[in-house]
């Protein structure tokens, strides 16, 4: 019986990726999940990792820092107002379950999750790998 052939994917060169199509998220290792994550205040209320009052009244450098120090973000980036969600030392997210490799925080996750991978760094496509 001749053997199923793979693609591989590297999750940092996009043009490895492969095509979405509905479902493929089911049988998937969750490769999206080991990009870095951009969120916005907006995506860090809703996360309920900023307080609605506090996205109101303080600086986004000064959320930034509080949680910079907590270990919740890796980066801020003053220019755009984008905080980076903090990644496991595997690159994995940290919303990530390890185990069943499913988002722990799905119905509250950032914008950019939502709209995997209608948009990202290869709008239509994703570093789909598969399950073993």
């Amino acid at each position: 019986m001749a053997k199923k052939k793979t693609h591989a994917v590297n999750v940092n060169k996009p043009n490895t990726w492969v095509k979405y199509r509905k479902g493929l998220c089911h049988s998937c290792m969750g490769g999206c999940c080991s990009l870095p994550v951009e969120a916005r205040l907006s995506d860090l209320v809703r996360m309920e990792l900023v307080d609605p009052f506090e996205a109101e009244v303080l600086a986004p450098k000064k959320i930034a820092k509080r949680l910079l120090k907590a270990g919740a973000i890796q980066h801020f980036n003053f220019k755009d107002s984008k905080f980076t969600l903090a990644q496991r030392a595997n690159n994995d997210c940290v919303y990530l379950n390890p185990q069943t490799r499913l988002c722990t925080i799905y119905e509250k996750r950032p914008d950019i999750c939502r709209n995997h991978p209608r948009i990202g760094p290869r709008p239509g496509f994703c570093a789909y790998q598969e399950k073993s």
